[in-house]
This record gives C-alpha cells, sequence and structure tokens, in this order.
C-alpha cells in the first residue's frame, strides 16, 4: 500500500496541521461581494477573468469548515481566503458552487477562474491545470463505528469503502484497494449517512470535516493513524499564467503577514 507506507501519522499531530478536502455538490449557485479599496502589490494585471473585475472562485460548498453554507451564503476558509485574495486585486468577488468533480473543467474552460475547494496537488490533476503555491496541509482520515474491527490502515483490505466522488479519498482508496472496494458518494453526508446505516465499513475523508462528522453522528469514531497526508493549492487554467502568478503573489502575501493561519484558525482549533 504505497499511500500508506509515506503517511502512517498520528492523529494528534494530524490535529494541529493545516487541512483542507474536496466534496460533493448540489445546484450551482454564486454569492458575490463588493469590491475592496485595498490594492494588491506590484503584480501582472494583463489576465483574463470570467466577469469583467471579479475574481471567480469555483467550490463545493458541502465541505465544512472549508466550504459551507450558513443560509444562503458560503462562509469557510477558502471563502475567506478568496476573499483576501480578491482584495489584494482589487477586484470583486464571486463564488460558484458546483459538483467537485466538475471544478476543474470549469477552470479550464474559463468559466470561473480559480478553483479553491480543498483541491490536492496531484499529478493527474496537473495535467489539466496549474497550481499556486501550498495555502494547507491536509490528512485523509478513516471514520469506522465504535466497535469496528478496522483499527488501522491496513485493515482496509476486503472492506467495503466509502469516499465522496472525485476527492483524493477516492482516487487514494480505489489505487490501494481497487474498484470492487469502493462505495462512492456526491456528498460526505451521504457516505456518512450509509457508514450509519451498516452499507459500507467506513469512510475516508479529510480530517477537519471527518471531525465534524463524529461530532454529529454518535457512535462514529477517527482511527488514531491517518490514511494520507496532501497539499493543498488553488488551481487554474493553463492558459491563464499571468492571473495565477497575480494570485500567487497575493496569497503569498497573505500567507506572510498571517491572515491565511488566522482565517484557519477560526474555524480549525488543534485539541
Amino acid at each position: 500500500m504505497k499511500k500508506l507506507s509515506i503517511a502512517m501519522l498520528s492523529m494528534l499531530l494530524a490535529g494541529s496541521m493545516l487541512l483542507t478536502g474536496c466534496g460533493g455538490g448540489n445546484d450551482a449557485q454564486t454569492t458575490t461581494d463588493d469590491q475592496s479599496d485595498s490594492t494588491a502589490s506590484e503584480t501582472n494585471t494583463d489576465y483574463k477573468l470570467a466577469v469583467d473585475g471579479t475574481l471567480t472562485m469555483a467550490t463545493n460548498a458541502f465541505f465544512e469548515p472549508y466550504e459551507y453554507y450558513e443560509g444562503e451564503e458560503i462562509v469557510g476558509i477558502d471563502a475567506e481566503v478568496g476573499k483576501a485574495i480578491a482584495d489584494k486585486l482589487g477586484l470583486n468577488f464571486a463564488i460558484s458552487d458546483m459538483e467537485f468533480d466538475s471544478i476543474i473543467t470549469a477552470v479550464s474552460s474559463g468559466k470561473a477562474d480559480m478553483g479553491m475547494a480543498g483541491m490536492t496537488v496531484t499529478p493527474d490533476r496537473e495535467k489539466n491545470v496549474d497550481f499556486s503555491r501550498t495555502y494547507a496541509t491536509g490528512v485523509q482520515s478513516i471514520i469506522v463505528p465504535e466497535g469496528s474491527d478496522i483499527t488501522s490502515p491496513d485493515d482496509l483490505a476486503g472492506k467495503k469503502i466509502g469516499v465522496q466522488q472525485g476527492t483524493t479519498g477516492d482516487l487514494y482508496c480505489t489505487d490501494d484497494f481497487g474498484e470492487e472496494a469502493m462505495s462512492r458518494y456526491s456528498k460526505g453526508t451521504d457516505a456518512i449517512m450509509a457508514l450509519t446505516q451498516g452499507k459500507i465499513d467506513c469512510v475516508v475523508i479529510d480530517n477537519a470535516p471527518a471531525q465534524k462528522y463524529v461530532e454529529a453522528n454518535e457512535g462514529l469514531k477517527i482511527l488514531d493513524t491517518a490514511y494520507a497526508e496532501e497539499d493543498y493549492a488553488i488551481a487554474f487554467a493553463k492558459d491563464n499564467t499571468a492571473l495565477k502568478d497575480a494570485v500567487d503573489a497575493a496569497l503569498g502575501e497573505l500567507i506572510e503577514d498571517g491572515t491565511v493561519q488566522s482565517i484557519i484558525d477560526k474555524y480549525i482549533t488543534a485539541d
């Protein structure tokens, strides 16, 4: 299990890491903020935008605490970091909610300017989009029912594994255990429901939402040993290098001045 050999770390360590993930989705919805008076540092403004004067972020808003709905508003870590980037660039900001599997297509086709959905940098994705610098590190966790005979990633062989379709949990587990082991769901909540109903043996998903799911569903727990560790970044169309460079510069400033960390700390506390 090549994925496991590089990522067998304690969840005590994972709890202190910066986390993101990926989600399933519903109908598209766009939310827009007013243009900021802030200006970016010296950046190349010769870039293409889906909507003139607006930075549009494609996401999947069913992945608390990274992107989720509060009423009709999409909030979360990625939403706030995206807005802070737009402010740096002096642009309006909009979020387009869609199925996770549609994000790279939306970015590549120019329907959205960037993809920010707890997206892991993988070789396959790099064939279709370019990525910014890493802004967070994520951990894939394993959720099981209390009393399960699954006590580590090594015990997943021969089990029915629930994942969110198109996420890295899906990719990693399919690679390690094969198609026959997989049960795919459009949302993490659907996978958790199937687990509570005994239809699957476990769920592999990012640690931050995993904690939320366990808090909300009595009788579930997260294994102490994580499944994988990964880096997260923002996706851009390969023919929009100027925008990638501008966002990268703004993101770098926000990391340097502590803004990104403060946003993450607002939503994730390390116990």
